[in-house]
């Protein structure tokens, strides 16, 4: 692989090299000119040029000179333009007024001297004027590369600062206080992403993520999947000619993770690389659970202590190629493939002690000590392919048609037995494979046409087509026997398939000088096939309709300051995870077992904030937000005394399903703060406090009423212009559902990074929790008769070392302003 990347490497230079001598051989028409200090005449390298439309705000093209401080621009159509040039330190200069005529094949422009600003601060880093959060009419986007403290970690690292967003200890994500979030990568949905979210943010590394859009409230154009909302992970695309990129590793002593990104172009056509890998390295996760249940038939009550750990790894590795081609300025063509290997396994044991008591006295009846072996292997291979095409007529008439195909492969095996003490005899087992394979293709087309002024029109349609061919083959122990035999009750064959078509309209416009509206309709159709091969009856094969209105009111009070009003209504499809009626016996005392009758939860969502930016001081923003759940689907557990399962008996069993719970009220607050308090201190801060009323239709006396709150800090210092330091802190509270309290989540984590090299070279030193080992999680249960009390002792204190190193042309692109964050990429995730 080493090599193949090297070769890739010499070979895209040796064409770059030969195309610049064949251009000047040939005098291709261009735009050229030279920079320089304007005190030492020496020619500035790396300057930004940006070439314009005179009147215009969308960049037409643009470069940064070479080392002799020469650029080179493609001639553009016949027109009035201007040429604005940027560097670090500097102020900006602005030749305006060049006029293309096509009359010479070469436009040499005169010598540009940038004069040096009257004040340098050390440790300014350069980036937009919208700063690391911008507020947008329907979105929320965090600017994750002008976050350089995250830029050595994941993407983990990234989201758990991102507003409105939590990460637990686990990698599962949760928006604005929900759980069921809908993740896209470049606005397109893989396969990956359904069978383990956490693995695959775990492989993505965070030198490699533009930005992170996260749409509470989805507008009309986007799928309606999704109750939380949908999380757009933006990846990378170099716009530099020539060629660049990044390598960045770590290595941990508990987390590792590395990746290297490459970056080539020429005129109108670029192309990217790269593969990334993540590895948590094995560690020792302690349990301890007592369950109390209450047998009133037989009027006993029931005891169930278990106490054991498990030895748990993971790993994942993506790699990627990717294209963008522009012809004749109005029409870009983009393609991408990516692959992904995805891997967990974990080996442990349980001791169990089962004590019976009579109700009457308590008088102990029977009680009985075994112990549970585990040994579990999960993997899983993704490939993604999209293909686009984008048409632009004018500005903001564009029409845009994409094909996406998605493909999984994965394998699940498991092999559990039970022994009694002090015996040791097995008594139990159950030795399963499961392979499947989930397939996705999508075709989407989107128009967008001005009306007039200010108005524009958007509408189009999508097709998606799903199918996933999944095959469990159990074999259960015969003790009599001393065999594993094939089990046909707890074998399970699946075949699901499902189609969704979609077509959507939606208009934005102002209201006269009170405010900008955006509004729209999508209208989906759910078209499902299934077969469960071991279902007692087949879940009724029927389609539905949903229509998805969207709203949104954005009202600019002042240049600074921004108000927004929104709803929209959401859907979450049950999964196949959840559908499949496969009964999980591998600890025959907590059976987990899906459920093919679930209906789609129907969630109605709104949302008023107010955003405001200080400038160069930082910007302020709080939400507030009302959300109704229909149907909501939540883990929900039933004790049986006995349950028959084909030919076998299973006592003292809780049963796992999820369950469309009835409903859920939430309503919440979320603030976020980002603080420049000098040139060298920044804070930024999210609060989040959420309140939850859940209508418990399965169990009327259990519903229930909590509150819920969220709480980081993260503070960085550049203690001088190439050593900076962070600290970041975080804590969510116990999260409340329709049957128990699921743990709290404290984490915090401390960084030091020395720049060198010019400052294209970097070495982080990071901890995380470096003075407690573990993470102690209370996890507590209730049902009609039973109570779980359960105990995690995870393993988190982890120390990192990354090395980053960027090689080429490096793009020092600013916009319009300034933002000052004094650390340089700390948080490396170790």
């Amino acid at each position: 692989m080493k090599k193949s990347l090297l070769a890739a490497f010499l070979f895209l230079s040796t064409l770059n090299l030969a195309a610049q001598q064949n251009n000047k051989k040939n005098g291709e028409d261009i735009i050229q000119g030279r920079v320089v200090d304007s005190v030492s005449r020496k020619p500035i390298e790396y300057t930004t040029i940006t070439l314009y439309r005179q009147g215009n705000t969308k960049p037409v093209d643009g470069t940064v000179t070479n080392r002799e401080g020469m650029y080179k621009l493609a001639l553009p159509d016949s027109g009035n333009y201007k040429i604005v040039v940027e560097f670090i330190g500097y102020d900006p200069h602005t030749i305006n007024g060049i006029l293309i005529k096509h009359k010479n094949p070469a436009l040499s422009l005169p010598e540009i001297a940038l004069f040096k600003k009257s004040v340098t601060m050390q440790g300014v880093t350069v980036t937009s004027s919208a700063g690391l959060v911008e507020n947008k009419i329907d979105k929320l986007v965090f600017n994750a590369e002008k976050d350089l403290t995250s830029q050595g970690g994941v993407a983990t690292d990234i989201l758990k600062k991102v507003p409105q967003v939590s990460v637990d200890v686990d990698g599962n994500v949760e928006l604005a206080g929900n759980a069921s979030v809908r993740f896209l990568i470049n606005g397109k949905p893989s396969t990956a992403f359904g069978s383990s979210i956490a693995d695959v943010l775990q492989s993505i590394p965070a030198s490699q993520i533009k930005s992170i859009e996260v749409i509470t409230n989805p507008g009309a154009k986007y799928d309606a999947q999704g109750i939380g909302g949908i999380i757009n992970i933006i990846l990378k695309q170099s716009k530099v000619k020539g060629i660049n990129g990044n390598v960045s590793i770590t290595a941990g002593t508990l987390n590792e993770n590395g990746s290297f990104n490459f970056n080539m172009r020429k005129d109108n056509l670029g192309f990217n690389a790269f593969i990334s890998g993540n590895a948590r390295l094995a560690a020792t996760v302690s349990n301890t659970t007592e369950r109390l249940t209450f047998d009133t038939a037989s009027k006993r009550n029931l005891s169930l202590v278990q106490d054991g750990n498990s030895r748990f790894k993971r790993h994942g590795v993506e790699s990627g190629v990717g294209f963008d081609y522009t012809y004749k300025k109005k029409n870009n063509f983009t393609g991408s493939f990516r692959y992904g290997k995805f891997g967990n396994s974990g080996f442990g044991y349980n001791d169990q002690l089962q004590t019976i008591t009579s109700q009457a006295g308590g008088g102990l009846i029977s009680s009985i000590s075994s112990t549970n072996h585990s040994d579990n292997s999960s993997k899983f291979y993704s490939t993604d392919l999209n293909l686009g095409y984008k048409k632009t007529f004018k500005e903001d008439q564009e029409l845009e048609i994409s094909a996406n195909s998605s493909y999984e492969n994965s394998k699940g095996l498991a092999n559990n037995y039970q022994v009694t003490q002090p015996q040791d005899s097995v008594i139990y087992g159950i030795y399963s494979g499961n392979p499947g394979v989930q397939k996705e293709r999508e075709i989407q087309v989107d128009y967008t046409q001005p009306v007039k002024e200010n108005t524009i029109l958007g509408f189009g349609g999508k097709i998606n087509r799903s199918e996933i061919i999944s095959n469990a083959d159990i074999s259960g122990y015969k003790p009599v026997n001393k065999i594993y035999q094939y089990d046909s009750a707890l074998s399970n064959n699946l075949d699901y398939k499902q189609d969704v078509y979609a077509a959507y309209g939606e208009i934005s416009f102002p209201v006269g000088k009170l405010f900008e509206t955006k509004m729209g309709g999508r209208y989906e159709r759910t078209e499902i096939n299934s077969f469960y091969s071991n279902a007692q009856q087949q879940a009724a094969k029927h389609g539905y309709n949903t229509f998805v209105p969207s709203v949104f009111f954005s009202k600019k009070i002042t240049e600074s300051q921004t108000i927004k009003l929104s709803y929209s209504k959401r859907i979450e499809r049950p999964d196949y995870g959840d559908l499949n009626p496969f009964i999980n016996t591998t600890d025959p005392k907590n059976i987990y077992a899906g459920n093919p009758y679930l209906q789609p939860e129907i969630g109605h969502r709104f949302e008023l904030s107010y955003s405001r930016s200080f400038e160069k001081a930082g910007s302020f923003m709080i939400s507030a937000f009302y959300r109704i759940n229909d149907h909501d689907i939540q883990p929900y557990i039933v004790f049986y005394p006995s349950l028959k399962v084909g030919d076998s008996v299973y006592t003292n069993v809780a049963v796992s399903t999820r369950q469309n719970i009835g409903s859920e009220n939430n309503m919440g607050i979320n603030g976020f703060l980002d603080l420049h308090l000098n040139e060298k201190l920044s804070i930024r801060s999210n609060l989040a406090f959420y309140k939850r009323h859940t209508v418990n239709v399965l169990d009327p006396g259990f519903s229930v009423n909590s509150f819920n709150y969220r709480l980081n800090v993260n503070a960085s210092y550049q203690f001088s212009k190439d050593l900076a330091g962070e600290f970041f802190g975080n804590f969510s509270s116990a999260r409340n559902e329709a049957q128990g309290k699921y743990p709290s989540f404290t984490s915090y984590s401390m960084a030091l990074r020395k720049q060198f090299w010019k400052k294209k070279g970097s070495l982080a030193l990071s901890a995380i929790n470096p003075f407690s080992q573990y993470l102690t999680q209370k996890t507590i249960l209730f049902g009609p008769n039973f109570t779980v009390n359960g105990v995690r002792k995870i393993p988190f204190r982890s120390i990192g070392l990354n090395f980053s190193w960027k090689f080429g042309r490096l793009e020092f692109k600013k916009d319009k302003g300034e933002n000052k964050d004094p650390a340089a990429g700390l948080m490396d995730g170790g």
